[in-house]
């Protein structure tokens, strides 16, 4: 695992603290986590069994890191947050990345599942993708600052709470996990750090 700064900006107020397990150099690339594309499953066409390998990856993952993080920050108990998706919309087979780190939060000493806690109500721009992918209707605003805030509901239960706040990619420049750390910092979270399967080589 491995530690970085989140540096503040027009989205972000302050420095946060932040984590990555492995660099994202590319799907399909050598050595990239080909998994959390797969769970990202965005025509929701994948195969069980194909799923369920992605997920068994990032499981083996997840146990690795998060027990790692709860020794660091030694502040429990930990409140564990997931960043959301861009669409309200999305199928349960759409939404495994989320599902495989509430399991994890729930089994991890120190942490608390807390992943319901951020919830999309209305479409954005799904930013990994290109803006003419064929037969994907990829409404909604690229992201702007405050953007959580309107088109997500946030859950008063994160008041005063430590927030590991987790996503599958960490992309400078994007400012979707700024935005969001920022929210929740509005919302009245005591502290918030992050936590990335990947971040983007630049």
């Amino acid at each position: 695992m491995n530690e970085f700064v989140i540096e503040s900006n027009y989205f972000l107020s302050r420095k946060i603290n932040a984590f990555f397990h492995t660099d994202y150099v590319g799907y399909k690339k050598p050595g990239n986590p080909n998994y959390i594309n797969i769970l990202k499953n965005t025509y929701n066409s994948y195969s069980a069994s194909y799923l369920n390998s992605a997920v068994n990856d990032l499981l083996n993952v997840l146990h690795t890191d998060l027990p790692l993080i709860v020794k660091k920050i030694n502040s429990e108990p930990i409140y564990v947050c997931v960043v959301p998706r861009a669409k309200s919309t999305y199928q349960p087979n759409q939404l495994l990345f989320k599902k495989t780190v509430s399991y994890v939060s729930s089994n991890i000493n120190g942490l608390i599942d807390e992943t319901n806690g951020i919830v999309r109500h209305t479409n954005t721009k799904t930013t990994h993708l290109p803006p003419n992918t064929p037969n994907y209707e990829n409404d909604g605003d690229y992201p702007y600052k405050g953007i959580t805030k309107n088109t997500c509901h946030i859950s008063d239960s994160i008041r005063n709470k430590s927030i590991l706040l987790v996503d599958d990619i960490y992309t400078q420049t994007i400012n979707i996990i700024e935005d969001a750390i920022e929210a929740l910092l509005e919302q009245g979270a005591k502290s918030v750090i992050f936590y990335s399967v990947a971040k983007t080589v630049r």
